[in-house]
């Protein structure tokens, strides 16, 4: 009757909430009391920020439409986190501060459009999970996961373990069934690294797929929102749910008019025919225990009828040369556009009201933002305070545009999409968030594997970058608005391994909380 909160899907919740097995109600509380367990206690995995304050009345009025009305769709009534740098109702009691104390008590003109259409969907707002602050451009230096408003954020799998950034609240949360899902954002691996460390599947859309109105920004060239979820089939509700055009965000006008239904492309057959290549040139450094599980999935995808083409490279590819001249539009564009989302904020108590003001107040509340030994530093927010969208800005947004990326490869080999670990620890690795991220390209995370028993326990600076059992993803990278194709070759691939459940978190960090202890109590 009752489903187990730590794997259920979107799909088997709306089924208990319509035979009326439990309401939204209790389906919020038992997440509350999740929540509660594993944050701030027992592990302090700190996964969530702070919770929806209004929830509880939310889901009544949610359970009561349901009675009267029916549901609105497929996410009535089913509680979501949302990373903290997407904004929410300043009314509804939740702030939204990308991690900062610089930014608590800032009143926001309105939801993020990604918010407002869960809202019009019916979902549930459950609260605000924990990220690495600023989306990690506060420096280069910090481990993932940290912010100053709840602290260092670990793995599920390991303890003390790296999650990976900068959605790490939204891979931790949805891994272990704080919510039923969540959204993060990306510029560049920040939906997929996280979602490959902490087991799940999650996507980077193609650039202007979701809006990014309302979202904290680091660059409209390449910021992103994508869902993060336990499955395929939940992260193709979810997307269909939050894509479509938005007037307030203009690279959104430039998808189709219509969003397709996700949700039609999970096709246990949907690797069928199709044609994958390997950008081998990307795999030269990195884990050996991942790229011999990647290199034992391919006899996987031709057992499922696909064609794999092997080197697929991306010609020319430079990791050192990409990274250079990204990072220079990068922390040329943060400036301007933090400085023009905190000029639309009605109200900000702190007073910061520019990247420089954030500079000082993170100087002068140091204990809190900057804390000894791992945490003191703010070098990325000093280099993008120092730049201009001067020649070498334009000159590196124009090299950009002429890297032989994804695109080129797909068109050069005749190619469906591409496929490598989603993240390759090592030196001159920058995984496969890097090749979709410059060319605006969608990017999906699948699990893959996990670490074996016999890794070593690296030592915890302050995270464990390995350990045994530590989770690690495949990912699929396609053309522009292929979203329905990845999510086709995706659902198949999972549902033929089901590698999310060949391992489950550590004791201590799966909440014990279910359902049964709360309906009718």
């Amino acid at each position: 009757m009752f489903p187990d909160l730590y794997e259920v899907s979107i799909s088997e919740l709306q089924e208990g909430l319509e035979a009326g097995y439990f309401t939204s109600v209790d389906l919020v509380k038992a997440y509350l009391d999740r929540i509660e367990e594993v944050n701030t206690q027992g592990p302090t995995l700190r996964a969530v920020i702070e919770t929806n304050p209004s929830i509880l009345k939310q889901a009544a009025d949610l359970d009561s439409e349901r009675r009267t009305s029916g549901a609105r769709g497929p996410l009535h009534g089913i509680p979501i986190l949302l990373k903290d740098n997407i904004a929410t109702l300043h009314s509804e009691g939740m702030n939204t501060t990308a991690g900062s104390l610089a930014l608590v008590g800032a009143v926001v003109p309105r939801d993020a459009t990604v918010a407002a259409k869960l809202r019009r969907a019916g979902a549930l707002l459950l609260g605000k999970s924990s990220l690495s602050e600023w989306s990690n451009f506060r420096s280069e230096h910090l481990a993932p996961g940290f912010s100053g408003r709840i602290g260092q954020a670990s793995s599920p799998y390991v303890p003390q373990g790296n999650p990976s950034g900068s959605s790490s609240g939204s891979g931790i949360a949805s891994a272990i069934g704080l919510a039923a899902a969540a959204l993060g954002s990306d510029t560049d691996g920040s939906v997929v690294a996280p979602s490959s460390f902490c087991n799940v599947v999650g996507i980077r859309t193609s650039l202007g797929l979701t809006s990014r109105s309302g979202v904290v920004p680091i660059s409209a060239h390449q910021d992103t929102i994508g869902p993060m979820c336990r499955s395929v089939k939940d992260l193709a509700i979810l997307l269909g749910t939050i894509a479509g055009r938005d007037p307030l965000d203009p690279y959104s006008m430039e998808q189709p008019e219509m969003v397709p239904d996700y949700t039609t492309a999970l096709k246990l057959d949907g690797l069928k025919g199709a044609r994958l290549g390997v950008p081998r040139n990307l795999l030269q450094q990195g884990d050996l225990v991942i790229l011999q599980a990647f290199d034992a999935s391919l006899d996987t995808f031709r057992k499922l009828g696909a064609t794999i083409v092997d080197p697929a490279n991306l010609t020319g590819w430079d990791p050192k040369y990409i990274a250079d001249i990204e990072y220079k539009v990068l922390h040329a564009d943060f400036k301007p556009d933090l400085n023009k989302y905190l000029s639309e904020l009605v109200e900000i108590p702190t007073g910061t009201k520019t990247l420089a003001d954030l500079i000082a107040f993170n100087i002068a509340h140091a204990a809190q933002e900057l804390p000894e030994p791992y945490w003191n530093d703010q070098t990325t927010f000093l280099t993008a305070e120092n730049l201009t969208l001067d020649k070498t800005y334009y000159d590196a947004l124009d090299a950009l545009g002429k890297v032989r990326g994804i695109e080129w490869a797909l068109d050069e080999y005749k190619l469906d999409a591409l496929i490598m670990p989603t993240y390759m620890p090592g030196k001159d690795s920058l995984g496969s968030s890097a090749p979709a991220a410059i060319a605006g390209c969608p990017v999906l995370s699948v699990p893959l594997g996990f670490q074996p028993d016999s890794t070593a326990l690296a030592e915890a600076t302050p995270t464990r970058e390995n350990g045994p059992r530590m989770p690690f993803g495949l990912a699929f990278m396609g053309a522009k608005y292929s979203e329905t194709a990845l999510i086709q070759y995706a659902y198949a691939f999972e549902q033929a391994t089901h590698a999310r459940l060949q391992q489950r978190a550590f004791p201590e960090a799966i909440p014990k909380t279910q359902l049964a202890d709360i309906v009718g109590k």
